[in-house]
């Protein structure tokens, strides 16, 4: 009886945790779609890029944790993505790129993963 509830609280806080992550990624990738709309260089656009920064940043660090449940060849793939990313909004702050469709697919890809 009492396993059977722990796997219930613990499979709910996962669905949190799956929809947490997935409006994280819907966030990011409506203010993309915003900024690629007005253009580099606008207060939606760094308002855009420092979302995708913070997020990105966050995604690598538990990625590089241990106690990360993913396996290693996963998180190494998510870890090599979001490298990519941030090089790409360094880019785009830079005026070197205005990628900003190229880096709201990759969240989409990467949120549709988590259903």
């Amino acid at each position: 009886m009492y396993q059977l509830c722990y796997d219930e609280i613990t499979e709910d806080s996962t669905a949190e945790e799956r929809d947490r992550e997935h409006a994280v990624f819907t966030e990011s990738i409506r203010l993309l779609e915003e900024a690629s709309s007005v253009g580099a260089g606008t207060p939606v656009a760094l308002e855009a890029l420092s979302y995708v920064d913070q997020l990105w940043m966050i995604l690598i660090e538990d990625l590089g944790q241990p106690a990360n449940l993913l396996p290693e060849a996963t998180r190494a793939a998510l870890i090599s993505i979001g490298i990519w990313v941030l090089k790409e909004v360094e880019r785009i702050r830079r005026g070197q790129s205005n990628n900003f469709k190229g880096i709201a697919s990759i969240n989409a890809i990467i949120r549709d993963g988590l259903n």
